[in-house]
């Protein structure tokens, strides 16, 4: 278990620290890629996720490094619950860690760049047209999706009876979260993952970050609570066609 959680720990802050890195590249006044555009942040974060995994497969032979995936590995008894709660704990603090790197990594910026709002999105998400409602269901809808295209990655009919090459299975999920962010990150950002969007704002919250605004707490509960929905949804729809 010791090996699990670090793998979980370290793939977390990977993921979370390239993905949290390419937006803070982006939108931080005088960083050199200012201004390189949403294409640029949804590729950042699919390469993490394929960094992010690589080492926490390495590591602990899990790469979940989201919490809606081992909440629904616990319900096709993967795990047991303590040892799910465990793996979320320590995928939360990686993104707590991640979101100090990219701090330290950008340090200058934050104080060359005024707006709150943008320091705020380096390390979390929040809506483009505030609807909680709303935000909340398009939050589901792509994780349901999401989730589902990985269960159906299980199927001996797309892997083939041999399952796919080592590694091959990474590549598919990082091109999974490119897609999403191409079509559906408008409305929310999409978060997609609990620990992704709550561990690097608790890290804005801690941290001495020049110029910071507060850390929309208020809004905190919808990336947190519509994937893990999202991933239990699409759990019980693979169960009904006999992805699983």
């Amino acid at each position: 278990m010791p090996n699990l959680l670090l793998g979980e720990f370290l793939g977390s802050v990977i993921f979370f620290a390239f993905g949290c890195g390419v937006v803070a590249n982006v939108s931080l006044n005088k960083s050199k890629g200012n201004g390189g555009g949403p294409i640029v942040v949804y590729t950042g974060w699919a390469m993490g996720v394929i960094l992010g995994v690589t080492v926490s497969l390495a590591i602990g032979n899990t790469g979940d490094l989201n919490c809606a995936v081992t909440f629904y590995k616990m319900l096709m008894g993967l795990y047991t619950v303590p040892l799910a709660l465990s793996i979320m704990a320590v995928q939360i603090l990686g993104g707590v860690l991640a979101g100090a790197l990219v701090w330290l990594a950008y340090l200058p910026h934050w104080e060359a760049t005024e707006d709150k709002a943008t320091k705020l999105g380096v390390f979390c998400t929040s809506p483009a047209i505030r609807s909680y409602g709303a935000n909340a269901l398009c939050e589901f809808l792509v994780s349901t999706m999401l989730f589902l295209v990985f269960f159906s990655m299980g199927s001996k009919f797309v892997s083939g009876p041999n399952g796919f090459p080592s590694g091959f299975g990474t590549y598919m999920v990082g091109l999974c979260v490119w897609a999403v962010g191409l079509s559906f990150c408008g409305p929310t950002g999409y978060a997609l993952n609990p620990c992704r969007d709550l561990g690097p704002r608790i890290a804005h919250a801690i941290l001495p970050i020049a110029g910071k605004g507060d850390s929309d707490w208020a809004y905190s509960w919808v990336p947190v609570v519509a994937p893990i929905a999202g991933g239990g949804a699409a759990f019980v729809i693979a169960k009904a066609l006999a992805l699983i």
